[in-house]
């Protein structure tokens, strides 16, 4: 049997779970397969509880979720130090909130929360120079699609810059599928875990954006990630 994504969610309930049975369609094949078993209590009554062979496929699933995990963040890392590298301030794990159009034509706009992997402006004592970036990296196809299917949380990042790019590791997709708003930049595979170039595929439009004050507040309650050197290089920025 193929587990789907319900299957594993389910596995990992009962396992933190006191195991009371649901009887549903994906206990039983979670059960036929052999990854939980019904266990008899003094009273008569019946719970489930993880086999070892369900033990198997959590830690299988652990493994396969943290490569996942790292390999974007080895990539949000990256593009914060470019960033850098460019005389720039950058953020990683930013909670901003920002006003997006209503779900229906008509309807009234609504405030949604956008955590962009990474946020930077430019090292600079002038506001008008300040070029708010969003940065938000895919590393898988499936992620990037899910992204693609959500209109509004494309909308907020836009709201909290003057240009939103989409980070692509290299052969996830190709740059005539991200809708034309966006920029797209190509992690180009390098040695594991890392990438060894990171490519324009198509610069970002830039718009006109003046920072709300909100905004400001949530960036100095915050701890830039990575700052601008403070060396001739950056200095040519402000």
């Amino acid at each position: 049997m193929a587990l789907t994504a319900v299957h594993h969610r389910r596995l990992r309930e009962v396992y933190r779970s006191a195991g009371w049975p649901c009887q549903d369609t994906f206990e039983i094949e979670l059960l036929a397969a052999g990854l939980v078993e019904r266990v008899r209590g003094p009273l008569g009554h019946e719970t489930l509880r993880v086999t070892d062979a369900g033990i198997a496929v959590l830690a299988q699933t652990l493994q396969r979720n943290r490569a996942r995990r790292d390999l974007h963040e080895t990539l949000v890392e990256r593009v914060a130090r470019e960033m850098a590298r460019a005389g720039r301030i950058a953020w990683r794990g930013l909670s901003l909130r920002a006003k997006v159009p209503g779900a229906e034509p008509g309807a009234a706009e609504r405030w949604v929360m956008a955590m962009p992997d990474v946020y930077s402006i430019r090292h600079t004592t002038v506001e008008a120079y300040l070029e708010p970036i969003v940065h938000e990296i895919k590393v898988h196809r499936s992620d990037l699609l899910g992204d693609l299917r959500n209109p509004a949380k494309r909308a907020a990042y836009q709201q909290l810059c003057g240009e939103f790019w989409y980070v692509l590791r290299e052969g996830i997709a190709e740059a005539d599928e991200i809708p034309a708003d966006c920029g797209v930049m190509i992690a180009r595979a390098g040695r594991e875990g890392e990438h060894r170039e990171l490519d324009v595929a198509r610069a970002a439009p830039k718009r006109a954006m003046q920072m709300p004050f909100a905004l400001w507040m949530a960036l100095a309650r915050a701890t830039p990630s990575h700052t601008a050197h403070d060396d001739d290089e950056a200095q040519q920025w402000l």
